[in-house]
């Protein structure tokens, strides 16, 4: 294919959009990804017994998840709380099935005793938003399908091991916002009969066309090429405020506030170029008219997703205690 690209006045070498390092796409439509480990299979994990597999959820459109069960199925535990989880990469790299994914919720399912749905939405640009929204939704109507007899769902470790009463929606960076985004239209929908007791929402990748603490200190230039990366993300968006970007702005017509969860936790990192959007989600979360409880927790002296780059770290591991606690109110 790019020798054919090639042969088309160079259309496969020139750029056409690049937002480094992360994504690249020349002229021709080749994607080029940066930060995209390779992905690893599922299986058993020989440091922390936990048990996965992956699990088509929706053939017509690639849809799939990887579950993850305790050592023994939980079978110690009996019904095992249900933990839906959506992986970050700026909506562009990531994946279910990437290390820094895979490595975190065997040891989250391993200490939390917790079942673990990590659901594999489409990327963009290949396919743009809101389709990973979209597919993270309907992952979440598959777990619920599981809920009550007759569902229609057949997938036997949620039906053998998951506590439907007991659900958390989680993810990371993009990963997080999706988790708001879920968790908000699952509001609208009386939590699809689910009992969700928490979001977790780490290093959210949250933006808005006004400026917010560090914001006003980068310039202009970082504000537009944020807008650029946004609409590259979403053609024909309205930018930076759109709902799905800004979970406040007047497009957005209160949706934050029906949030379907007891409580929230928000991590944020100091060194983050994405703590202050943190901080700004968790205080107006808490102006919206949300009901339940929201807390926040920043890790001084560390940047994005810094858990998963060096999961031993002193940081991690007390944030770390923060989410199990918070798994196991």
């Amino acid at each position: 294919m790019a020798a054919a690209g090639v042969g088309v006045g160079g259309a496969d070498t020139e750029v056409d959009f690049e937002f480094f390092p992360i994504i690249r796409q020349y002229k021709s439509g080749r994607v080029e990804r940066f930060m995209n480990p390779d992905p690893l299979s599922a299986g058993t994990d020989p440091a922390t017994g936990v048990t996965s597999k992956d699990v088509v959820v929706d053939p017509a459109i690639g849809l799939w998840a990887r579950l993850f069960v305790p050592p023994g199925g939980g079978a110690a535990h009996g019904k095992l709380p249900v933990v839906v989880y959506y992986h970050g990469g700026a909506y562009v790299v990531g994946s279910a099935a990437d290390p820094f994914t895979h490595h975190y919720l065997n040891g989250l399912v391993a200490e939390a005793g917790v079942l673990a749905v990590a659901l594999e939405y489409r990327l963009a640009p290949e396919h743009p938003l809101p389709a990973a929204y979209d597919d993270s939704w309907e992952g979440l109507r598959w777990v619920a399908s599981h809920a009550k007899p007759g569902g229609g769902g057949a997938e036997p470790w949620l039906l053998e091991h998951g506590d439907f009463s007991r659900v958390f929606l989680a993810g990371a960076s993009a990963g997080g916002t999706i988790a708001h985004m879920v968790a908000a239209r699952a509001g609208e929908h009386d939590g699809l009969g689910l009992g969700i007791k928490g979001l977790l929402v780490v290093h959210p990748y949250f933006s808005g066309a006004a400026d917010i603490g560090e914001e006003g200190t980068t310039g202009k230039a970082e504000k537009a090429k944020a807008d650029a990366f946004w609409r590259f993300l979403y053609p024909g968006s309205p930018g930076l405020d759109d709902p799905l970007s800004n979970p406040f702005s007047e497009a957005a017509t209160g949706s934050a506030a029906r949030v379907a969860a007891e409580r929230v936790l928000v991590c944020v990192a100091e060194k983050d170029p994405l703590r202050d959007r943190g901080v700004w989600y968790y205080e107006n979360l808490k102006a919206s008219g949300y009901a339940g409880e929201v807390e926040l927790l920043e890790s001084i002296g560390e940047g994005h997703v810094f858990y998963c780059v060096n999961p031993r770290c002193e940081k991690a591991r007390e944030m770390q205690q923060r989410v199990l606690s918070f798994l196991r109110m």
